[in-house]
């Protein structure tokens, strides 16, 4: 990972640019895509992730909703990291991801821009957020 990701300017910036502008931000009406509704019961987080899985190749992931800003930056960096993956591929990054919010050994260089969440897990309340979406990709993932 670069020092430049490890800067925490860096990482507020790069979070509030998902979150201003995120990425992948519009469900379709098409019935190729699964959808899952995720809801927090702590925080305003209620958003619907869709996801187009074919031939074991996560081809598109959106979402919709209302959100805080680490639950919508955390889930647009997801969209962006997923999409075009194999499911063998993303199944890895997810598992570093969630091993990152839960203080284990991960590998920072595979999760890119979603290394900027490395700090959220000092705020136990916030990890429900910076996961919200996606534990919503992992169910859909699961199902294929």
């Amino acid at each position: 990972m670069t020092n430049m990701l490890k800067d925490p300017a860096v990482l507020r910036e790069l979070i509030m640019d998902h979150y201003k502008y995120p990425r992948n931000h519009e469900l379709v009406e098409d019935d190729s895509y699964d959808s899952r509704h995720m809801a927090s019961d702590s925080c305003i987080d209620d958003i619907t992730v869709q996801s187009k899985i074919e031939d074991g190749i996560i081809k598109d992931i959106r979402f919709d909703g209302v959100a805080c800003t680490i639950c919508t930056a955390s889930t647009s960096i997801m969209t962006e990291l997923l999409k075009g993956k194999s499911i063998d591929e993303a199944n890895v990054i997810i598992e570093n991801y969630f091993n990152m919010m839960n203080e284990k050994t991960y590998d920072e260089d595979i999760l890119e821009e979603a290394i900027a969440m490395m700090n959220v897990h000092r705020q136990a309340n916030r990890i429900k957020c910076a996961t919200i979406g996606w534990k919503a990709i992992k169910e859909m993932i699961d199902r294929k």
